[in-house]
């Protein structure tokens, strides 16, 4: 049963927050300070803290470094989201608002646990890596800090490495990594987008050709896999590459030797071989639009690169050396980030992942002549994005009445989705709830219902009716 250390000193709210973690199958302890905390328990034998910020004698945010690998969850009654974002700079995991939502905060708690599994007693420790060890590559949540480690075991090794992740994770980056880490750092790195070469020139772009192969072909020409003889080749989005392209592949791997096209001969290459890809390539085998044995030769070595919306606090962290990066290389000083900013950044779900954060900062960079970016410029419309996270969720999952009645899995625009919304919950809702539900200001909830022709029913007065 995993465990959770509350640290709160309003005794009425510790002990229903004790209550509703214990009914949904946590082992909770309980502590009304950071010293209480600290003197009655060991902060490192949880698997998450759950701490209001202020509290006497010492702030929650203090139980951070105390806590070591534990994830803090930082509550605020103040509705600052200054402090909460100070909170998650200072290293919290996440903030949450008071008074919360019990289903909120069952859900919190649990994607926070899953994303951060602590150390077992007597369990290996996990081997500390920072961003410095990976040139360009930053990160701290768990899945970089794994990522971090096998970059360390395999680069070593000559065995070929298969990069998984979508697209705008760095897949590139990683590849350079291994190279760098190998024992061929000193050799060419010869990178190959299998994407970006027209099916008609993949084979002779690799291979290489000889004179009168082909018409055209007036010289002979070495192909870029030959060009790394000694090094590494890369090759990104294998899964484009045509078929015939894939069994010359296969060949070369298999016998570490490739012939130029129209050539009679073979030559002996020295390479490792690195590939990446954002599909499913065990899928494509199984239709039948890539090589099974390919497959099975390069899927030998895996590293995953996790999507930056799973990344948690990395966002942030991520975003500030961008920052601190792009106004370099644009020769201006670095502007902050605002509160909203700040909010856009790390709520928004970034289906571009790392490059479209890169190009969103330079943008806002270039957009900014004041000292802090607003979430504007980084072309992020906040109020949509709350909207967005509630698609398709339970919204107020303590209360039967506030379940959203529509499929899930229905494909709703967000304007949809907010008519829908509207017009199931507001017999239901307050004004100022819907509105807060939404994470939209009542100015922009009756502006909306203006727009889409909803306006509010007569004879209500915008305060839900309580029974006597």
């Amino acid at each position: 049963m995993q465990s959770i250390l509350v640290v709160e000193d309003e005794s009425v709210i510790r002990n229903a927050l004790k209550r509703l973690l214990e009914r949904s199958g946590y082992n909770v302890s309980e502590a009304g300070s950071v010293q209480e905390a600290e003197s009655q328990h060991a902060l490192g034998s949880f698997d998450l803290i759950i701490s209001d910020l202020r509290l006497p004698g010492a702030p929650g945010t203090d139980l951070i470094k105390k806590a070591g690998d534990v994830p803090v969850l930082i509550m605020t009654s103040y509705a600052s989201l200054r402090s909460a974002v100070d909170s998650m700079r200072m290293g919290a995991v996440d903030y949450i608002a008071k008074p919360f939502d019990h289903g909120d905060m069952i859900s919190a708690v649990q994607r926070i646990i899953a994303d951060h599994p602590t150390q077992q007693a007597g369990a290996t420790e996990r081997p500390a890596a920072a961003a410095s060890d990976t040139p360009g590559i930053v990160g701290n949540c768990p899945p970089m800090l794994t990522l971090f480690d096998h970059i360390k075991r395999f680069a070593p090794t000559e065995s070929t490495v298969l990069v998984l992740g979508e697209t705008g994770t760095g897949k590139e980056m990683v590849a350079r990594s291994v190279h760098q880490h190998s024992q061929r750092a000193q050799k060419t790195l010869v990178s190959v987008n299998c994407a970006a070469i027209p099916e008609t020139l993949i084979e002779s772009e690799l291979f290489g050709y000889e004179k009168g192969a082909f018409t055209g072909a007036n010289t002979s020409r070495m192909g870029l896999i030959e060009a790394a003889d000694g090094g590494t080749l890369f090759l990104d989005e294998i899964g484009e590459l045509p078929m015939e392209a894939q069994a010359r592949l296969l060949r070369f791997i298999q016998e570490g030797e490739i012939r130029r096209i129209g050539s009679v001969s073979s030559r002996k290459v020295n390479v490792r071989l690195i590939c990446a890809t954002h599909r499913d390539l065990q899928a494509l085998a199984a239709e039948g639009h890539f090589r099974q044995d390919l497959f099975y030769r390069i899927n030998v070595l895996r590293l995953l690169l996790p999507p930056l919306r799973e990344r948690g606090k990395d966002i942030l962290h991520l975003a500030e050396h961008l920052l601190e990066q792009k106004s370099t290389a644009l020769s201006r000083p670095a502007p902050k980030l605002s509160p909203r900013a700040i909010q856009a950044i790390t709520t928004y779900q970034w289906p571009g992942n790392v490059r479209e954060l890169e190009h969103a900062i330079e943008r806002a960079i270039v957009l900014t002549d004041g000292e802090e970016i607003e979430n504007e410029a980084l072309g992020i419309d906040l109020e949509l994005v709350n909207v967005s996270r509630l698609r398709g969720q339970r919204i107020g999952a303590s209360s039967p009445r506030t379940q959203v009645t529509s499929d899930p899995a229905e494909d709703l625009s967000l304007e949809d989705y907010f008519q829908r919304f509207v017009l199931e919950h507001q017999d239901s809702m307050s004004e100022t709830e819907l509105a807060q539900k939404l994470g939209i200001s009542r100015k922009c909830l009756w502006e909306r219902r203006q727009r889409f022709g909803l306006p509010r029913k007569k004879g209500s007065s915008g305060t839900r009716k309580v029974a006597s």
